[in-house]
């Protein structure tokens, strides 16, 4: 699920290409028309244009009718509504070291700028599950970075986006293997559980 250009959701199908994550996109949600809706068309994944809040009934809806296991946000920028049957399986990355600047407000340039403006020493980015709050769901993994004195929010963002290249198809990579496993326990298999987080 998107809303701007895309970069997070390419870099991710590039993660599958590489066979660094075992994955498939299977459809996509962006948030309003956008360079990234048309990015991933090019790419042969179908795209849904839904503007606004989406409900809780109407995404489970599209999540089951695509075959969805898991969900990534990739700059989505609307309030996300948790469908009850996807707790758990929904996977955010957020631009700062959660708990600290995060919420309702806090996302591209505005996360950059308020950890400069809090003289903050390091940065980095999260990755965790989305609940029902911004930004608040339980941290699967963090990747952080030196602040320079020098840094513009530009040079800051540069910096964390490279971290989150690595971050989220590692942060999915351990979600989809817990939830693996975890439903190989629950059938009996005796598969090691995978429990990183």
């Amino acid at each position: 699920m998107l809303s701007g250009g895309g970069r997070t959701a390419l870099n991710l199908l590039d993660a599958i290409d590489a066979g660094s994550l075992h994955a498939r996109v299977v459809h996509a949600i962006a948030s309003k028309p956008c360079v990234g809706a048309d990015r991933l068309s090019a790419r042969a994944i179908s795209t849904d244009i839904i503007e606004g809040e989406i409900s809780a009934d109407h995404l489970q809806r599209l999540l089951t009718a695509h075959r969805v296991d898991f969900v990534a946000l990739c700059g989505y920028l609307r309030y996300l509504h948790v469908p009850p049957a996807y707790e758990g399986r929904i996977i955010n990355i957020h631009p700062s070291l959660l708990p600290k600047f995060g919420g309702k407000g806090f996302y591209g340039h505005r996360v950059h700028k308020a950890v400069l403006d809090a003289n903050e020493p390091v940065s980095g980015c999260t990755v965790h599950l989305v609940d029902n709050q911004f930004d608040h769901g339980a941290i699967i993994l963090q990747r952080s970075c030196p602040v320079h004195a020098y840094d513009t929010p530009e040079t800051l963002a540069a910096r964390v986006f490279a971290l989150e290249c690595e971050a989220f198809p590692a942060g999915l990579q351990l979600a989809i293997n817990r939830f693996v496993s975890k439903s190989e326990q629950d059938h009996g298999a005796n598969a090691p559980s995978v429990d990183r987080y």
